[in-house]
């Protein structure tokens, strides 16, 4: 990563929180519209902070680095919103941290371009037996020889109990204790740059978790009743110490952690009537720091000026995976029912980047969406996977664990996220078809737990499956432990066929003159009946993937095409097949990648 500019003085002037000086001791510093009086309690010792107006109150002490501490607001002992580290939790102390002094190794790495990013989701709790950062470091070799050039890390900002998704964050700057120390997570970082692999953050600046958040406590202007979140209390962007919160923030993970990009959650409920929306603040900021750093949102509304307006570089696009999911399952409850499925529909979404630029949504009765026409290919980012995808059913079972779904169906899927322009992304175990399922799974006490447990079944109401008996308790660890990876089986039977095939496309996408391209222009798609084809013309030649979604095999010889059909296969779903004589009739569910060279 390229040098970042020292952060201005007006930024570090006004960091609350716990820093080292430069001179030597450490500024305690709080903001609060409630207290009258804040003092430091260091190893029980109370130390007072002197007011210096507007709120903020302030205390240089000759402590160093471990220091453990909290806040006494008139006399209530509360814990640092702003903490570096919780090292006992949320309701705990925090801990001073040195965040220049770890020694990186690799600060020359450049960063990635979105065009050159191929995405792989993880959840650092689930993805190795340990459920830690140094325990994920060790897999990274493994990611940079399947292939894929970026991950992406589920949550990390401290939330409340022993498990979770990482959504419900309450204590923003703190990595969250249990998966390791903030130099845990920069070795991480450090490590993926030297084996020139981006690491991509998952933020949630849209909400507050139910448990631990104590911002209240120090000021109620953090939050408005202007707004409502699904999540709870409505966040004032207005408010200058909030805004600060969340650009602060996102300089932080991508200044001292060196991270290359954040994703934000959720980014339709991050509603703001600033002068300047916070996402194109946050994306003004964030461009700011120099090197290739990327902003990415997640976002159903279908709006390319987040792109062209706001600023940020990428959306996820739903409506590719609804209408994948649709033609695989025939699936139609739910927000499933606003989706066609089929060859003509894969065909429509491949070509107009997403399903709704206008159209009205049947499920709100209103229309969603405008044409995505100024957008190139990397600023949609395309799955036929992700933790909400699986994790919104209910015993979170992945797309290929599904019996209407076989092996050769979800290669063939598999086959058209990976050929497109689009950038992709994989969740963590979809490369080799992994049979653990990613329920959903929380740790919340009590009232507030079986309050979850509830509002886990009214949430996906509308869904058929969470009517049922079978809905998986998300607040039992047996939950949590399904969803852990099962690394033995990825070298075996179907688990290394599916495998063994994504490393082929995830190496052709790379290497290939023709599927190495991320321009839209070349790329057509269309259908003849149930066969969908997708065509990549380009100075070096065309590529067409032939995907039969019907229940019926298909003589692709006799099947009318806008365009003469090459006749060189470079991957069948089906990896027995013969690649010098490939078979004329392409059988229900596979698909087939043809070469024709200039």
């Amino acid at each position: 990563m390229t040098s970042s500019p020292p952060l201005a003085s007006d930024h570090r002037n006004r960091r609350l929180g716990a820093h080292l000086r430069p001179e030597g001791g450490t500024r305690f510093r709080a903001w609060s519209t409630m207290a009258q009086e804040i003092r430091v309690r260091i190893g029980g010792t109370e130390h007072p902070m002197a007011a210096l107006g507007d709120g903020i109150f302030q205390v240089d002490l000759p402590v160093g680095a471990g220091t453990r501490y909290q806040f006494v607001l008139d006399g209530l002992i509360t814990p640092d919103p702003y903490a570096r580290f919780l090292p006992d939790g949320v309701h705990g102390e925090a801990e001073v941290v040195d965040l220049e002094g770890y020694p990186w190794r690799h600060r020359d790495w450049p960063g990635r371009k979105l065009e050159e990013c191929v995405f792989y989701e993880l959840h650092v709790g689930t993805f190795t037996p340990e459920g830690t950062y140094r325990a994920a470091q060790e897999r990274l070799p493994y990611l940079k020889e399947l292939g894929v050039t970026a991950i992406e890390l589920m949550p990390v900002a401290a939330f409340a109990g022993a498990r979770g998704w990482g959504y419900d964050g309450v204590a923003l700057y703190a990595p969250y204790a249990p998966y390791g120390r903030p130099e845990d997570l920069m070795a991480f970082v450090d490590a993926a740059h030297g084996l020139d692999l981006a690491v991509v953050l998952d933020v949630v600046y849209n909400h507050f978790g139910p448990d631990g958040n104590y911002l209240q406590r120090y000021a109620p202007s953090y939050f408005t009743d202007r707004f409502s979140s699904p999540w709870g209390e409505g966040l004032d962007y207005a408010e200058p110490h909030m805004r600060r919160l969340i650009t602060g923030n996102a300089r932080m993970w991508l200044r001292d952690y060196r991270l290359d990009g954040l994703r934000l959650d959720a980014t339709q409920t991050m509603q703001d009537d600033s002068p300047e929306h916070i996402l194109r603040e946050l994306a003004r900021e964030v461009h700011a720091l120099g090197g290739a750093h990327l902003l990415l949102a997640e976002d159903y509304r279908n709006l390319p000026e987040l792109v062209t307006d706001d600023h940020l570089d990428g959306v996820w696009v739903d409506d590719f995976h609804h209408e994948v999911r649709v033609t695989l399952t025939g699936e139609r409850d739910g927000y499933y029912r606003a989706y066609q499925g089929g060859a003509p529909a894969l065909a429509h979404v491949i070509h107009r980047g997403w399903v709704y630029e206008g159209q009205t949504w049947p499920l709100e009765d209103q229309p969603r969406g405008r044409p995505a026409d100024r957008l190139e290919a990397p600023s949609f980012v395309y799955f036929i996977q992700n933790h909400d995808q699986i994790g919104n059913r209910p015993r979170g079972d992945r797309l290929h664990h599904l019996k209407a779904v076989s092996p050769a169906q979800f290669r063939s899927a598999s086959m058209l996220l990976l050929t497109l322009p689009m950038t992709p992304l994989l969740f963590q175990g979809q490369e080799w078809a992994a049979s653990t399922p990613f329920p959903f799974f929380s740790d919340h006490h009590g009232e507030l737990g079986r309050l979850v447990s509830e509002g886990r079944r009214k949430e996906f109401g509308h869904f058929e499956g969470f009517q049922g008996k079978d809905v998986l308790d998300p607040q039992t660890e047996a939950t949590f432990r399904l969803a852990h990876l099962n690394w033995a089986e990825a070298g075996g039977g179907e688990h290394a066929h599916t495998l063994s095939l994504y490393r082929d496309l995830l190496r052709l996408r790379r290497e290939d003159p023709v599927l190495r391209g991320r321009t839209r222009q070349g790329l057509s798609a269309g259908h003849a009946g149930d066969l969908l084809w997708v065509r990549r013309v380009g100075v070096s030649g065309e590529r067409v993937l032939l995907w039969n979604t019907g229940a019926t095999p298909l003589d692709t010889a006799t099947i009318p095409l806008p365009f003469v059909l090459p006749q060189e296969v470079l991957l069948h779903a089906d990896r027995t097949v013969d690649k010098e004589n490939p078979p004329l009739r392409l059988s229900p569910g596979h698909a087939m990648l043809l070469k024709r060279t200039p």
